[in-house]
């Protein structure tokens, strides 16, 4: 190693802790929205309270000083960008982010799971460091040999393992065909690989069938997934399925909206969750009537740790009003909103603008879905694939 680092389980606060990021497969993004798009639950756009002017003097003579004595070019774009970058950054929330062009663009494609060429798999921060949650069947890095639990420690050679899982998503893209050193850190010690990177498909939902059970799983939430289920679940009855298993392990959450067309199947016209925001007050948002088709259907969700925002509200309000059985570990514990507003040259601004609260008035935010049935599925259940979450839903 370049540096010395002691692989120990490093302490995090769950504020600081950014599980959810733009990954290389399977994982969504963290909630976020347009008005537009219902992405948060405020609709239509209330608009928010004109902030008094402000006195940019002190800029403009930090400005000034490096114009005229800084020994080398001054861009004025670069440090426009990163006077927007630092502003939203002193706000000191994770969840509230500045996002240039590129960054912008990113992020949209992630949304919608145009995540490009990558290795195949899940990531996230564990235990103080980016880790291989899962990696995808029949895609590079599991025929490598990368295993869930490993420390992704270098990309072609830098080390990235102080970063977010965003940082590195983004380093471990890239062109179809192209090759990639990936390093990772095992039981203390140092494994490289080489792999080729391939074109990713990641669809939002999908369902298998055992006997007359469905398995529904979902990876995101994005502007099609809603509906997605909801031909899904039109199609149970010619298929005999009087049982549904509601798969949101890692799902990192998405457009509300979906959620709402999601829960819509299960719940008629009842509460859905609460927004309470400074600037907008108390919004309560609720679900379809008339559409609740699984309503009576025997129902499991199941869920883990990188369960969060989107998920967390669907399957806190299945819990709330007992029509599923929650299954798993304790979910993220991500219950604030964002909204997304787009800036001049492509940038995007997404802001923290609420805290939700499930129908009965629960506060997910850093504490989570409690399960009703705790199961925990370790790495090595995962890289031998046993699934013993899966087999309790069975069992239930």
């Amino acid at each position: 190693m370049s540096k010395k680092v002691e692989w120990k389980e490093k302490k995090t606060s769950l504020g600081n802790a950014i599980i959810i990021g733009a990954v290389m497969a399977v994982i969504g993004v963290l909630i976020g929205a347009n008005w537009n798009n219902i992405f948060g639950g405020f609709s239509p756009y209330l608009g928010g309270k004109v902030s008094a002017s402000v006195d940019w003097s002190e800029l403009n003579e930090v400005y000034d000083k490096l114009s005229t004595t800084y020994n080398g070019e001054v861009s004025v774009e670069k440090m426009i960008d990163g006077a927007k970058a630092g502003m939203v950054e002193a706000l000191g929330d994770v969840y509230t982010v500045y996002m240039d062009a590129e960054k912008s663009a990113d992020f949209y494609d992630d949304l919608h799971g145009n995540v490009g060429s990558g290795i195949g798999v899940e990531m996230g921060l564990r235990d103080g460091y980016v880790r291989v949650l899962r990696t995808l069947p029949d895609n590079p890095a599991r025929k490598a040999g990368v295993l869930a639990g490993d420390i992704i420690y270098k990309v072609d050679g830098e080390e990235v393992w102080q970063l977010s899982s965003d940082e590195v998503a983004t380093k471990v893209r890239g062109e179809t065909g192209s090759e990639i050193a990936l390093t990772v850190v095992r039981d203390g010690k140092e494994l490289d690989f080489t792999m080729t990177r391939e074109a990713i498909n990641n669809v939002s939902a999908y369902v298998e069938y055992d006997g007359s059970t469905a398995i529904v799983t979902l990876t995101r939430f994005d502007d099609n997934t809603g509906k997605k289920v909801q031909e899904m679940a039109k199609e149970f009855a010619g298929k005999g399925v009087n049982k549904v298993i509601l798969d949101l392990r890692g799902n990192g959450g998405g457009y509300v909206s979906a959620a709402q067309d999601l829960l819509s199947l299960w719940l008629d016209g009842k509460k859905m969750y609460v927004q309470k925001s400074l600037h907008y007050g108390n919004v309560t948002t609720s679900t379809a009537s008339g559409k609740a088709i699984l309503s009576g259907m025997k129902t499991v969700v199941l869920v883990n740790g990188t369960t969060a925002s989107a998920s967390e509200i669907v399957a806190g309000a299945l819990q709330d009003y007992d029509k599923a059985t929650i299954v798993g570990e304790k979910t993220y514990g991500k219950g604030v909103v964002q909204s997304l507003f787009n800036l001049s040259d492509g940038a995007t601004l997404k802001v923290t603008t609420a805290d939700w609260y499930t129908p009965l008035d629960r506060s997910i935010n850093g504490e989570g879905i409690t399960p009703d049935i705790e199961v925990e599925r370790s790495y090595e259940d995962i890289n031998k694939m046993r699934d013993p979450q899966m087999d309790k839903a069975k069992e239930l």
